[in-house]
């Protein structure tokens, strides 16, 4: 080999790994630093391999390159990494991190007890261990049980490289399935996409045709039909109509018409899939989804039908008693649904910002306390479960921590064979529950109980399937309090005026100059202008202006994900602006993002074993690279997360508008610009500024916002929820 120049032809070379300078997961594509003997200085190889860590040694096939920015390396056209067999690579290896409880101290002791046999030692006599000084049952169970999931993951590893997918789940398939992993996903493939988040149905299908599975085959097509409508329910639909789902299955698997068709009706004669005929349409529903229809719909009716079954109340004693004592004065309107609430089995109370539904609340609650009447608070988000225990002085917790999940199965320890022991529930941001939590909240809701349901109708459906709250109100079943009379002390934020405003279609107020106004826009007709303006306002003159925290009270929020003025790239150049690389900082890269120490973050799924859920936001305060974890500060709780559970969080600088749901943040910053077309909504826009609880500022074009003020029109769901009401009312 000439130390000079690059050679021409192909060679092959090993070496003990020194150092991984990167690895990406998702290609496998990785940069070594690699100790070849006979040399003094450390060769850098890239290519790709199924993993790769420090002390493993690599077996390279390639040619010599010289690089113009990093100089002389070894392009592998073929690179194995195989587990160490000397001390120092053993030693290496075990101090790399990759055992979780190994660092280079506890590597260093291991090593000098016990040399080349610490691989059998953890494997076959991990007691021995506890001689160590410093280790103890607990860590050497850690130890031991990081070395048999290690040895697992790196299977699931090959096993998916060797079918063309993605390493980098693999250890959520093997949280997920344990031991039988490669077993169960030989036996069904497409259970990687129903079950593995970032797996999508197009990896699961490719691992299928790889082993084997025809094209043409019935599973496979009934694969396809539960995944569209597993992506349905996702995008709000309970159902979709049967020509849609398969148009769309068929375009998925690029068959023929007539096998989506078959696979179809095989799934209805077996009951994985149900008919419905909802009005218009005929629908095809998961079963779970349609019973969850039918049982609310059946419920709420019964309770409408029914009388309070509160004490007797002197209304207009209760109402002067409230009012004296609460040194208040109650608006016609409020004590018209005061009324209603006591007087009726089920009652929605709806409006926008500033319209007094705490007051009734707070109003409601009062007299029936009095009344030793027994009521439980509730909201879908930890922040808006927080805020309702603030503003009316009594404990609210999530709907999920009400219901008391079990963290193994996430059923629910309330339902119909065991109640919740309170008269009344109240829940409030209505508008973001799904027909699966209002299914299980009504299974919840005593016999005699009372059911009280909050929020504003004109924000954002759910983000699961279904409109329930419109649906309810749509129906014309139950009593409604649509409350619309702006009080005299909200009337004077400007950010509860525009919403209100472009909840009605008009442009907000927008005075630039306004000296001491909570809602500002900024006029920037360029993406790029808008995106250098948003992130000024973030990182300098808010904080400067108003003293407040540039991460922890400012939220940006975009109508979407993707473009210059997207969650994704915003969080990038935020990320960047107000939490840089210092020196000695510890990162963990994974699923494409960089994690780093103060980083704000959200989680982006239900985890019943920790106790987070979906929207819920956080601040990365530590990162362990010795045991593989990350630890979120949630509130008041932390949270810790395994790296191989990262894909459960995302950056938070910048959230979607539909995440924001049931958050208030001290100031909210939003993009609005033309290439976000189709996501222009007046309700998006209506939400995102109604989540501002000081300062509100939008960045971008006018005509893009008068886009969305100006579009009422909403995407319709595909549900059976308000025709079964209207057909049983």
């Amino acid at each position: 080999m000439n130390q000079g120049y690059p050679a021409r032809n192909k060679e092959s070379i090993s070496g003990l790994i020194e150092r991984v300078t990167y690895f990406n997961e998702e290609s496998g594509f990785v940069v070594l630093r690699v100790k070849i003997k006979g040399r003094r200085d450390l060769l850098t190889v890239v290519g790709q391999s199924i993993s790769a860590n420090a002390g493993e040694w690599a077996k390279a096939e390639g040619v010599w390159a010289r690089d113009r920015e990093h100089g002389l390396q070894f392009k592998a056209e073929r690179l194995v990494c195989t587990p160490p067999t000397n001390i120092e690579g053993i030693e290496k290896y075990l101090a790399s991190g990759m055992i979780k409880g190994i660092g280079p101290v506890y590597a260093k002791k291991m090593v000098a007890r016990y040399g080349e046999k610490i691989f059998d030692i953890i494997e076959t006599a991990s007691a021995k261990l506890e001689s160590i000084d410093g280790i103890g049952p607990g860590r050497r169970r850690k130890i031991k049980d990081a070395w048999q999931e290690q040895k697992v993951v790196r299977k699931i590893m090959v096993f998916l490289h060797s079918n063309g997918v993605s390493t980098s789940r693999a250890v959520r398939i093997y949280k997920t399935y344990g031991e039988e992993a490669i077993e169960k996903v030989q036996n069904n493939p497409y259970i990687l996409a129903r079950d593995i988040r970032g797996i999508g149905f197009k990896s699961a299908d490719h691992i299928a045709q790889k082993l084997g599975i025809p094209e043409d085959s019935l599973h496979r097509a009934q694969a396809g039909l539960n995944h569209m409508l597993t992506e349905a329910s996702g995008n709000g639909h309970c159902g979709l109509p049967e020509d849609l789902l398969i148009r769309q299955t068929t375009e998925l698997l690029a068959v023929d018409e007539s096998i989506p068709r078959n696979a179809l009706a095989q799934a209805l004669h077996a009951g994985d899939v149900v008919r419905d005929a909802v009005g218009e349409h005929e629908l095809i529903f998961l079963p779970a989804l349609k019973k969850a229809e039918e049982y609310i719909a059946r419920r709420i009716l019964d309770l409408s039908g029914e009388p309070s079954s509160y004490p007797d109340i002197d209304f207009n004693r209760a109402i002067t008693w409230v009012q004296e004592s609460n040194k208040l004065q109650l608006a016609a309107s409020q004590t018209e649904a005061i009324r209603c609430a006591l007087e009726n089995r089920v009652v929605i109370i709806t409006g926008g910002p500033g319209v007094g539904k705490t007051t009734i609340i707070q109003s409601i609650l009062k007299i029936l306390h009095a009344k030793c009447v027994t009521f439980a608070l509730c909201a879908p988000t930890g922040r808006a479960a927080k805020r309702l225990s603030e503003s009316t002085g009594h404990e609210a917790r999530t709907i999920h921590r009400l219901l008391e999940v079990n963290p193994r199965n996430g059923q629910f320890k309330h339902d119909e064979e065991s109640p919740l022991e309170e008269k009344l529930l109240v829940v409030d941001e209505c508008s973001m529950v799904d027909i699966p939590l209002m299914h299980h909240l009504l299974k919840a809701l005593p016999e005699d109980g009372h059911l009280l349901l909050v929020g504003d109708v004109d924000q954002l459906p759910s983000v699961g399937p279904g409109s329930v709250l419109k649906d309810f109100i749509q129906s014309g079943c139950l009593s409604v309090v649509r409350l619309q009379e702006i009080f005299r002390q909200a009337a004077g934020s400007r950010i509860i005026t525009n919403a209100h405003r472009i909840n009605q279609g008009q442009m907000p107020m927008m005075e630039e100059d306004a000296p001491l106004s909570d809602f500002y826009f900024i006029d920037r007709e360029e993406p790029e202008r808008a995106a250098a303006t948003l992130l000024q306002m973030v990182r300098d003159r808010i904080p400067s202006k108003f003293q407040v925290h540039p991460i922890l009270d400012i939220q940006v929020l975009c109508p979407m994900n993707r473009g210059s003025l997207g969650v994704r790239e915003m969080n990038l150049t935020l990320q960047n602006a107000l939490n840089p690389l210092r020196h000695g900082d510890v990162v963990a890269e994974k699923f494409g993002w960089q994690f780093r120490a103060r980083d704000k973050v959200i989680q982006t799924e239900n985890n019943y074993d920790k106790e987070v859920f979906n929207g819920d936001i956080g601040q990365i305060i530590s990162i362990d690279p010795i045991e593989k974890e990350i630890k979120v500060q949630f509130e008041q709780r932390k949270v810790i997360y395994d790296f191989g559970e990262l894909d459960e969080l995302s950056l938070a600088y910048a959230i979607t508008i539909h995440k924001s749901q049931g958050s208030e943040f001290p100031v909210v910053v939003m993009p609005v610009a033309t290439q976000q077309y189709m996501l222009l909504q007046r309700n998006l826009v209506y939400t995102g500024v109604t989540r501002g609880r000081k300062l509100v500022v939008i960045v971008g074009q006018k005509k893009a916002l008068g886009m969305a003020v100006n579009n009422s029109k909403n995407a319709s769901r595909y549900s059976g929820l308000l025709h079964r009401l209207r057909a049983g009312s």
